[in-house]
């Protein structure tokens, strides 16, 4: 529930929804010695006798996994790292940064609800760390740049001023796809086949009397449509939508988009809607579990959601990107994740750097992945089995990752950018409106926040 409410408050939420709520811990490693290693650009030299303080955010997957990061930071470099983490993160870190006491690297991501990293980036109070990418990792022969995931840098998350230059550096990650039961395709044993292309699916009504489509609440359909936006138009087309651009908000391009949405709605089972709020959303996530409806948008947490949840037999999860819009085109899905950044105000933005390379090295991923938070690392789902290799895997098999949010605007008095294209959904289901009412709608809100851009 604490990840549905996290989704339903903005477009673009990362995966720092996890956090849990109250209490506090923070930790101060102790210093070891041991040779540097790495390439010049990176960890060469002796960082005995210096000092990182590290901030991270406490979430659901623990503190242990940062403190024994920490650790072996210290051992390789000989450095010392004072670890605070809380889970309110915000309440600790600001007061002091306003004071002028500055932490080296600071792992919070944007999307959340006191907005720090937002704020910052308006104030140029974030360092910029494109050469991070360039910089071989700690104790590895590879560069950060080499071993991340395509498309996880260059958006406008990690490059928030819409330049070439890196301000976050991507972290932990949860693809979001179409979710659905695999006894009910050729690969669990059933009849049908698993679609690539929406014509596929749409095909699917005349091969089954199970309704194509349901979602947990519309506040879903955000990182759907996302991913829809980058299918039909690709990267740029998609940054620019995000940017509300009138070109592309009134292309052809858009208007299959929208095509698209209104054969789901017609498809969709038709007691969602009922059930599309915070109190009854998981019966619409057991639609899939009961096969009353074939596919459902949502993250990796649903699989925990729904854990002891009662199903159909045979049932087991399948995840799959969104099918592509024509033979051969590309399939996007859409991910949330968090991100790491040093504070302009940093002193010692050097071995900052040279953390953040550690963060990227198989030692580091490893241990972040024994709690469960999986890096944007190439090769990383090798090493996961059972459901989490299931949707970490979405990339491997072709998937485009589709990454950014709607651009930051000054606040404009009744327009909410996520009700009219997300919400707007329920009503087209429903028949109260259609879908040329609801493009309208979300071409005139993307006019108004068009002229309220920062």
């Amino acid at each position: 529930m604490k990840k549905f409410l996290a989704l339903a408050l903005a477009l673009g939420l990362s995966i720092s929804m996890l956090t849990a709520c109250g209490g506090s811990t923070s930790s101060s490693t102790a210093a070891s010695t041991a040779e540097g290693s790495g390439s010049t650009a990176s960890a060469s030299g002796d960082y005995a006798g210096q000092t990182l303080k590290v901030a991270a955010i406490e979430t659901a997957y623990g503190t242990e996994m940062w403190e024994k990061v920490a650790a072996a930071f210290e051992e390789k470099t000989g450095a010392t790292v004072e670890l605070t983490m809380d889970k309110n993160l915000e309440d600790v870190i600001d007061p002091q940064m306003k004071a002028g006491e500055f932490y080296d690297v600071v792992h919070l991501a944007a999307g959340r609800e006191k907005a720090l990293p937002e704020t910052m980036l308006k104030e140029n109070a974030i360092e910029e760390v494109t050469d991070v990418l360039s910089m071989n990792v700690l104790g590895e022969d590879m560069t950060v740049g080499e071993k991340i995931i395509s498309g996880f840098t260059g958006n406008l998350t990690t490059n928030p001023y819409g330049d070439d230059k890196v301000y976050m550096m991507p972290m932990f990650y949860s693809p979001c796809g179409l979710f659905y039961n695999k006894a009910n395709f050729t690969e669990g044993g059933g009849d049908l086949e698993l679609p690539t292309t929406w014509d596929e699916f749409f095909a699917l009504a005349d091969q089954t009397d199970i309704p194509l489509f349901t979602y947990p609440v519309a506040g879903y359909l955000d990182a759907f449509t996302y991913a829809m936006m980058a299918e039909v138009g690709g990267q740029e087309f998609f940054n620019k939508a995000l940017q509300y651009d009138e070109e592309v908000w009134s292309s052809a391009e858009m208007d299959q988009m929208f095509e698209v949405l209104g054969k789901l709605a017609e498809n969709t089972n038709p007691a969602t809607t009922s059930y599309a709020n915070n109190d009854n959303f998981t019966k619409n996530q057991q639609m899939i579990l009961d096969n009353e409806a074939l596919f459902m948008p949502n993250g990796n947490w649903v699989i925990g959601e729904m854990a002891d949840a009662p199903r159909a037999e045979g049932f087991e999860w399948g995840f799959m990107a969104l099918p592509a819009m024509e033979e051969g085109g590309d399939r996007y899905s859409y991910t949330f994740f968090e991100q790491c950044w040093i504070p302009a105000g940093a002193e010692n933005k050097e071995l900052a750097k040279v953390f953040m390379t550690f963060l990227y090295s198989d030692e580091a991923a490893d241990i972040f992945a024994e709690a469960g938070a999986v890096q944007p690392i190439t090769g990383m789902t090798d090493k996961l089995s059972d459901d989490n290799k299931v949707y970490y895997s979405v990339y491997d098999n072709g998937a485009k990752a589709a990454i950014g949010t709607f651009a930051t605007t000054t606040p404009v008095e009744g327009v909410n950018i996520k009700e009219d294209v997300c919400f707007t959904m329920d009503s087209v289901v429903n028949g109260t409106k259609t879908v040329d009412d609801w493009k309208a709608a979300v071409q005139k809100s993307c006019a108004a926040l068009r002229e309220a851009l920062q």
